[in-house]
């Protein structure tokens, strides 16, 4: 951890929102570094796009587009930004995000807290030809009277500006939302969105809960390889409370971080199975390390993400995982990284 090791104490006296606020405003007083350089055994090529290496900063951490050039700057091979609403809103009331320090998890209940997409597509606008791959998930006001008619919005608005578009009907703290991965409410979304994408837009994920029965992998795995999506996200946070030590437990919300590794995981090789590897799967949810990613890719995602042991392990930790990995690779005789996925 280095230097974080030091700063880490201070920083975890201040609410864990505060601490966020902070941290994205010395972001974006770091001077621009470029994204990093495609590694030959790291990068890989998924939905038409190159990633000069798979691992990749999730959703949730720069929800406005402030800031995704400095997080490529520190080693990040894509970053995805948002989630993004079609009007802005100020999500659930605070306190709504808990560090829970001796599970290194996370809770949040942030609600789409964000200032809507045509502040983040003027934002992202000025950024383009500065390089490096910076998806865009969108999502639904929680006062929307067509939820549909919000994700069609989001990819009208935001195509121009984005290397790929995420689908997000997985968060727990927007009410009613992870209805949207029932058969007919998904076959109707996927249709819609799609139809807006086109044939020339950016490739378009789907990103799914951990909280899934085994009917609902197989007819979302069927219904996304149906409508031609080009990925899915597995997985957002857990509403699912496993044995937890901090005195957060109990709160409401989305559980992040080390306690989701094993079933996100598992949720990976339910799709692979489901999907038949028909569909690029990029992994989410309790990864920490090089090892962590390497299990996940083993299981069969193509690329990984992570956000919440940002919070614990800090700033200099995808280039730490990209150099773990590397060498778990080189060591299992393994050239490039797209040779183990989906190898047990």
């Amino acid at each position: 951890m280095g230097l974080y090791s030091i700063v880490r104490p201070m920083v975890f006296t201040l609410d864990a929102e505060r601490a966020h606020e902070l941290t994205l405003a010395a972001l974006k007083l770091k001077p621009g570094a470029a994204p990093p350089a495609p590694d030959p055994v790291l990068a890989t090529r998924i939905a038409g796009m190159d990633f000069p290496n798979p691992i990749g900063l999730a959703a949730g951490f720069d929800k406005n587009g402030e800031v995704p050039d400095a997080m490529l700057g520190l080693g990040f091979g894509f970053v995805e930004i948002g989630t993004i609403t079609p009007l802005p809103q100020d999500g659930n009331p605070k306190p709504r995000l808990f560090r829970l320090t001796e599970d290194e998890a996370v809770i949040n209940r942030m609600g789409f807290n964000n200032g809507g997409q045509a502040a983040a597509l003027e934002r992202l606008s000025r950024r383009a030809g500065q390089g490096g791959i910076v998806g865009v998930n969108i999502g639904a006001n929680k006062d929307s009277a067509d939820r549909i008619a919000d994700y069609v919005h989001g990819v009208r608005t935001m195509v121009p500006v984005a290397d790929y578009l995420t689908v997000n009907i997985s968060s727990p703290n927007t009410p009613g939302l992870r209805a949207l991965q029932d058969a007919g409410a998904l076959t109707a979304l996927l249709d819609a969105v799609m139809n807006m994408r086109g044939m020339d837009g950016p490739p378009l994920f789907l990103k799914v809960a951990p909280d899934l029965e085994t009917a609902d992998i197989d007819d979302i795995a069927r219904i996304a390889i149906d409508a031609r999506i080009e990925g899915l996200i597995v997985s957002n946070t857990t509403i699912a409370r496993p044995p937890l030590r901090n005195r957060h437990a109990g709160e409401t919300g989305g559980l992040s971080g080390a306690p989701l590794r094993d079933v996100a995981l598992q949720r990976i090789r339910d799709f692979r199975t489901a999907t038949g590897s028909a569909l690029p799967l990029i992994g989410a949810g309790g990864i920490a390390s090089g090892e962590d990613a390497y299990r996940r890719i083993r299981a069969g995602a193509s690329l990984i993400q992570l956000y919440s042991a940002l919070v614990y392990h800090g700033p200099g930790l995808a280039r730490r995982i990209a150099s773990e990995l590397k060498a778990l690779l080189e060591r299992d005789g393994f050239s490039r990284v797209i040779e183990a996925v989906g190898e047990p």
